[in-house]
């Protein structure tokens, strides 16, 4: 009886260890699955916190200037520079315990699952911030089984790789705040034009509020509703202690007001300058263009905001009439060749199409100084004389005949000096040093001075017949500017990449390309086409520059050109080389008459450099100790008398200035006939070649 009875028990107690067997079992295969899959999920190692960043343009102040993303604004900041507003106010409604759980918060997903069963639908989630995080990162937002778990196998490893603060700094960096920005520094600099850093309680409530709804939540869409939102995160604050009662009253007394709306389009300033800068990045630096837009890159750039702005302000106002006309605008610092402002057209909306850099036009009268520069270093001096008249020239061995014309057909019929026909663009001048120097040799200069485009040994590539790029025809301005040095348009100084790692520096160091002594030359000659004393009065022909005269208050030196369908002026100062282009992108007509055309470009030019150089140093351009100044008469350049009505200081190569005193205004001489020169110098090679051109 006793015995059946412990039987019995046995058979009674016997579903009880079995279940617990099965409790122990399951328990422990849990825990080995969960060790398994920890370990698992801990030896794939840390997942990468790389997100897509804004790269950010500066110009040379270390302003911004421009922004470049896909349509996504990010800047990365690191957690101490965000301010503790915006951390308080993130931790308190997105999760208040984010420093206590391990990537989730089972209570709150228990809390929520109740909920959304009892209403029948999904009304309260439960991710983390490390899950969202994680999210942010890694995967899409769909709402799919596959995609919860990889959500929690990427929250686990964050939270086993990274602490809390750099998850936290992560979050805070990638979770959209609508209209574009992500990440915090985004949304503060979109919606109140400051850093994190400065943003109030009341408006860290409001940008913390912003993720759970974007687009309804944003104030610029519905700032009934972002307030409404921005109090509940305000109470959150109170209740979790991360401000005081003092603190809560006053923010939510608080009136927050957005700034006007921006679409970041980051071209605001200076759009075509931005075009270069990307094109060099590309084309120079061989970046990837997506690489460029979402690596988060520092560009550190040449440009001075307040040139650019002149330029552009002149642009429009001396170009408002109707003409169906475009500009180029290139300013640049001759000494080091960093571009300080550019423009590529009229309206960058119209037309990004720049025609400072891509656009190939002819040159016309701004290759002349090319051309004399050569012609010094092969002989010819400052009062160098040709006869001009209307000349057929004929080469190839007499197979073909080039017939120049002076503007408005007008010709001295007498000796010009090289200073004159340079000041008054004398195209037969021009033309008679290039057949005597030979095509080649203006080939070459040209090649000496940086321009790239491909020119031919043609007669007419001494009167610009030749399509260069207006940066490029503007630089090789530089070795007149300068003394000599030829150096590179430069737009870019620097590049750092998002860890701040050097990814490239300008090493933009100047070499000799020309000799000082003839620079100094050309640059006293160009100054020229501002001097009334070199006006021609036997074709009637006037300097290109008398309308700006009245413009100019220090030593400047310049070049105008007009072809058919284009007009140029390139000048420049010690400190400052200016090139304008005014032209039609079709070369059709409906374009206003040459004089009054030629007047847009150098008005710009004259304008821009007046204002630009406003605060500036006075600077002369620096005169070689082998080039020596004396008086002449600029009309045949002889030493000038006291009897001589014009007389101008003009600079030599030492060893050949003049010696012969100017007597055409010697008491009692025929008008035309020249004086008798019983000790006139012997005449040079140059004179005897050219007998058969007077």
């Amino acid at each position: 009886m006793e015995i059946r009875t412990r039987t019995e028990q046995r058979k009674k107690s016997r579903p009880l260890r079995q279940l617990i067997r099965l409790w122990l079992f399951s328990m422990v295969s849990k825990l080995v699955v969960t060790a398994i899959l920890l370990g698992y999920v801990y030896q794939l190692g840390a997942p990468s916190l790389s997100v897509p960043e804004t790269t950010v343009i500066y110009s040379a102040d270390g302003e911004v200037i421009g922004e470049q993303h896909e349509g996504q604004n990010r800047h990365w900041i690191p957690l101490e520079e965000m301010g503790d507003n915006i951390l308080l106010a993130t931790v308190a409604i997105e999760d208040r315990k984010f420093y206590d759980h391990h990537g989730f918060d089972m209570l709150r997903i228990a809390r929520a699952a109740m909920t959304n069963v009892t209403a029948g639908s999904k009304l309260q989630g439960a991710s983390t911030i490390t899950q969202q995080y994680a999210r942010n990162l890694y995967l899409t937002h769909d709402k799919t089984w596959v995609r919860k778990l990889n959500e929690a196998m990427y929250a686990l490893r964050l939270e086993m790789h990274y602490t809390k603060e750099e998850i936290l700094e992560g979050y805070l960096n990638t979770i959209y705040y609508g209209h574009g920005a992500y990440g915090i520094e985004a949304a503060a600099n979109f919606y109140f034009g400051k850093p994190a850093s400065e943003l109030s309680v009341a408006e860290a409530a409001m940008l913390a509020g912003i993720p759970k709804g974007p687009g309804l939540y944003s104030p610029h869409n519905n700032p009934t509703q972002a307030s409404g939102r921005q109090a509940i995160v305000l109470k959150a604050m109170l209740d979790t202690e991360s401000i005081t009662q003092a603190e809560y009253a006053r923010a939510s007394g608080e009136v927050v007001k957005p700034e006007a709306f921006s679409d970041f389009q980051g071209k605001r300033t200076a759009p075509y300058f931005q075009d270069a800068v990307q094109t060099f990045l590309e084309e120079e630096l061989e970046m990837d263009a997506a690489a460029i837009h979402s690596s988060g890159l520092e560009i550190h750039t040449t440009l001075d905001q307040e040139q650019q702005r002149l330029a552009e302000d002149w642009i429009e106002k001396e170009m408002a009439g109707p003409y169906d006309l475009q500009v180029a605008f290139v300013a640049m610092d001759p000494r080091t060749g960093y571009v300080k402002a550019m423009v590529g057209g009229r309206d960058y909306q119209e037309s990004s199409f720049n025609r400072a850099t891509q656009a190939r036009r002819q040159a016309g009268s701004t290759m002349k100084p090319l051309l004399y520069y050569a012609a010094l270093e092969e002989g010819f001096r400052p009062n160098t004389q040709f006869k001009i008249e209307a000349t057929d020239f004929v080469y190839d061995d007499g197979r073909k005949t080039y017939s120049p014309k002076n503007f408005n057909d007008r010709y001295a019929e007498d000796n010009v000096t090289m200073m004159q026909a340079l000041a008054v663009s004398d195209n037969i001048y021009a033309m008679k040093t290039h057949f005597l120097l030979g095509f080649d040799t203006l080939v070459n200069t040209v090649k000496r001075f940086g321009i790239e485009s491909p020119v031919s040994p043609v007669p007419s590539l001494a009167l610009g017949a030749a399509d260069v790029s207006v940066i490029e025809m503007t630089n090789a301005y530089s070795p007149f500017a300068n003394g000599g040095y030829g150096v590179k348009p430069t737009l870019v100084t620097r590049v750092v990449d998002r860890n701040g790692n050097e990814l490239y520096r300008a090493e933009n160091e100047p070499s000799r390309v020309i000799d000082p002594a003839y620079a100094f030359l050309m640059t006293d000659m160009m100054h020229g086409m501002f001097e009334m004393g070199l006006n021609d009065p036997r074709s009637g022909t006037a300097v290109t520059g008398r309308s700006l005269i009245h413009l100019l208050n220090r030593p400047i030196a310049g070049k105008s050109g007009s072809t058919t369908h284009d007009s140029w002026m390139i000048g420049y100062t010690p400190q400052l080389l200016t090139g304008v282009w005014i032209g039609n992108d079709k070369q059709l007509s409906n374009l206003p008459s040459s004089n009054e055309w030629g007047l847009y470009s150098k008005r710009i030019w004259a304008q821009f450099m007046r204002e630009a150089l406003e605060d500036e140093l006075i600077l002369p351009f620096e005169q070689p100790p082998n080039v020596v100044g004396v008086d002449i008469n600029p009309l045949n350049g002889k030493l000038a008398t006291d009897s001589c009505p014009i007389q101008r200081t003009s600079y030599f190569l030492q060893g050949t200035e003049p010696t012969e005193y100017c007597t055409d205004h010697q008491e009692g001489r025929e008008p035309g006939k020249k004086a008798a020169e019983p000790d006139e110098e012997p005449s040079s090679f140059i004179d005897r070649f050219f007998k058969w051109f007077d």
